[in-house]
């Protein structure tokens, strides 16, 4: 467990900055306490201070993980971030979605069409199952 490069910092803040904008400040000082991103074995972890000072008795090679895994940084050194940062990052988030019809479609459509789709909502399929088509 180490802290992340300058490089790997820089990839991760632009990523998470597509998504909740200036609010990545609000992550790392948080009225509970400050948290901080440490990098395991390729994967961006969100972990508490408080509870990373206790884990530096751990060695690293027995470590599996520590905190809330953000996401992975692939072999060419991209970042994917991961589905259980969601329920930290959906609270700060500009607009969690994925376009469903161009610009010149959405002009078109009728009121109720589906224009965007909901990424930060794991539920939906759950809770909407039998009226999904």
């Amino acid at each position: 467990m180490r802290p992340l490069t300058e490089e790997e910092t820089r990839a991760l803040f632009e990523k998470l900055a597509k998504y909740i904008g200036e609010n990545i400040q609000l992550l790392v000082d948080r009225p509970d306490g400050s948290y901080c991103f440490r990098l395991h074995k390729d994967r961006v972890y969100y972990v508490s201070e408080r509870i990373l000072k206790v884990a530096t008795s751990i060695p690293g090679d027995k470590l599996v993980a520590l905190g809330t895994c953000f996401g992975k940084f692939t072999k060419t050194q991209k970042f994917r971030l991961h589905v259980t940062a969601l329920d930290y990052l959906a609270p700060y988030a500009k607009g969690f979605g994925v376009a469903a019809k161009s610009t010149q479609d959405c002009r078109k459509v009728d009121p109720m069409a589906i224009v965007v789709f909901h990424q930060a909502d794991v539920g939906e399929y759950v809770r909407h199952e039998e009226t999904l088509t």
